[in-house]
């Protein structure tokens, strides 16, 4: 793979990762839905400046829209409401953590949907891997009987448990040009979310310039733009490549919450992490295949 590839990848997985340190911040100031918000309407944006700066076709039939638009809830709007609400109550590097648990869950998910890729024994175990990082990650909550954090985590897994759901549903929009889908799932999600927001927690109050700063760049870094980068180099690194920023997502969000929020590093977070990690690479497989040898 060539190195502006590799550099796309690093900065994708460390992009994703600075995501939850950004969601502590806001959470200072904004509720958890209108983090949501913010973050789908200001990808959204970026995507439709995109599409229209390039002349792209971005028309769809209605029904493809309605249909989109559900599908941006539940890749887009409840994930990213599961992160602000989770992290209340956790550290943004656990959250980070926990949101690596999404291949893991995929391969649970794809194995029971119809068509979809069955799980063999190394798939099996990386899940069971994955799953054991979760528990590592919530055993001193456990033991010192704090409900509200272990409710956390429940609601932070729910981000990614819709993540394995929306790589399913995705299927049957294989035909349309990815920013196209984006852009219209994103403005789907906004308009779910919305009025959810507004409903629970009203029209918010003034931002600082530091909350402003970090909403402009989750919306449009880390959403929009980020988005459009992994989808153009989808085709020239292939579907497998492009889950890398999955390994490095994690470390970067513990590394950024710890460096820059003054979260504290525990013994669980950095067991939970690996045994995590561990359970991505058996998913992977890569660094399990035989090599075989040229004749």
């Amino acid at each position: 793979m060539a190195l502006r590839y590799w550099a796309i990848i690093v900065i994708l997985g460390i992009g994703w990762g600075m995501s939850f340190m950004f969601n502590a911040v806001l959470l200072r100031e904004l509720a958890p839905l209108w983090i949501s918000v913010g973050r789908v309407g200001l990808g959204a944006l970026g995507c439709w400046v995109f599409l229209l700066a390039r002349g792209r076709n971005w028309r769809i039939s209605p029904s493809r829209a309605l249909a989109l638009a559900g599908f941006g809830a539940l890749s887009y709007a409840i994930p990213f409401s599961c992160y602000a609400l989770g992290q209340q109550h956790i550290a943004s590097g656990v959250a980070g953590i926990v949101n690596a648990c999404t291949p893991a869950l995929a391969v649970v998910v794809t194995h029971f949907w119809p068509d979809g890729e069955r799980a063999n024994w190394r798939k099996s175990l990386g899940v069971a891997s994955g799953l054991a990082g979760i528990v590592l990650l919530s055993l001193p909550i456990l033991q010192g009987g704090e409900s509200s954090a272990i409710w956390a985590i429940l609601v932070t897994l729910g981000a990614p448990l819709c993540y394995a759901f929306s790589v399913n549903v995705a299927r049957q929009f294989r035909d349309m040009e990815p920013v196209v889908l984006v852009a219209w799932a994103l403005t789907g999600a906004t308009a779910f979310i919305l009025p959810l927001a507004l409903w629970s927690d009203g029209v918010p109050g003034a931002l600082s310039a530091q909350a402003w700063g970090a909403l402009l760049i989750i919306g449009f870094a880390l959403t929009s733009a980020a988005f459009i980068a992994m989808y153009w180099v989808l085709p020239k690194i292939g579907p497998t490549n492009v889950t890398l920023p999955t390994l490095i997502a994690p470390a970067s969000a513990l590394s950024l919450g710890v460096l820059v929020l003054g979260e504290p590093l525990e013994v669980s977070h950095l067991s939970g992490l690996l045994a995590i990690l561990f359970g991505l690479l058996l998913i992977d497989g890569r660094l399990f295949r035989r090599r075989v040898p040229a004749v």
